[in-house]
């Protein structure tokens, strides 16, 4: 079995640690604030800070992969680049000093795609994202593409699940919010179980010798129109039908990700589109 780090421990990386330990990986978290009761979560944590050189002095060097999963604390370019710029270079060069470094699976972001015209996108499309967060992302994710060719890069789309609900909260209100219509504006999403199945998959080719492409887009089947999506929901939650707008053929980050790449190497959604996993919530959390 593997030897795994796992760079951030937020509800995603925390569900992947459990699920890679049944699977009887050895598993550490890096997390800078661990919970204090660590029997409480199994999960056996390093504390440390990446944008800290100093306090990776300790961490090991023998880990067969490393997930990268981190979130910035912020919206905004200081926050992007304490992650991006300095903390993938002071864990790269923790690494370096290591007899053989470890493959990287770095959790990337369908923003980096600048597309704006509801185009449809993959792996091989430019990425050439206009804001600056989004550029630092795609910065990271060149540096470990030419650092190693093993190093594999995951761009999830729009995350949701438990605990990510904005469109309920949405679809809830009163009077109804207007959403555009007209032209279409492409929403593109993946529910928090199949981030985790897809990390996992990726693993566990990687263990049995199959080859993995340098990036791969994760998505679900459906990019449908954020007015598809807020119609159906109003109709399944019983609320009032949103109010169409008209809006500038302009728009940011309009786009449709294809995740052939990933399908075709045998990964099964376990919500193929939103009105799996958003009927579920709604059965379960918001009846």
């Amino acid at each position: 079995m593997a030897k795994i780090l796992i760079i951030g421990c937020g509800s995603i990386g925390i569900q992947l640690a459990e699920v890679l330990m049944t699977k009887g990986h050895q598993v550490v978290g890096f997390k800078r604030n661990p919970p204090i009761n660590e029997v409480a979560t199994g999960i056996v944590y390093f504390k440390a800070d990446i944008s800290s050189s100093a306090s990776l002095t300790a961490l090991s060097l023998d880990f067969d992969f490393v997930y990268f999963i981190v979130s910035p604390d912020g919206r905004n370019q200081e926050s992007y680049e304490a992650i991006y710029n300095l903390g993938i270079n002071n864990l790269l060069a923790h690494f370096s000093q290591a007899e053989k470094t470890p493959q990287w699976f770095f959790i990337s972001s369908t923003s980096v795609y600048g597309q704006t015209q509801g185009e449809w996108v993959d792996e091989s499309s430019p990425s050439y994202p206009e804001n600056i967060t989004s550029q630092l992302i795609r910065s990271a994710e060149q540096r470990l593409m030419d650092l190693n060719a093993n190093h594999v890069i995951v761009r999830f789309s729009g995350i949701y699940g438990p605990g990510r609900e904005y469109l309920l909260r949405m679809a809830k209100q009163v009077p109804a919010p207007d959403i555009q219509q007209t032209p279409p504006y492409y929403t593109n999403r993946i529910h928090q179980t199949d981030c985790v199945g897809v990390l996992v998959f990726l693993l566990e080719c990687r263990l049995a010798g199959k080859a993995l492409k340098s990036c791969y887009v994760a998505s679900d089947d459906d990019p449908a129109t954020t007015w598809e999506v807020m119609s159906w929901l109003a109709e399944r939650m019983n609320t009032s039908l949103p109010s169409p707008k008209v809006m500038q053929p302009e728009a940011d980050m309009n786009k449709r990700c294809n995740n052939q790449r990933l399908k075709a190497l045998g990964y099964q959604f376990s919500y193929p589109s939103y009105k799996e996993g958003y009927a579920e919530l709604i059965d379960n959390r918001w009846v």
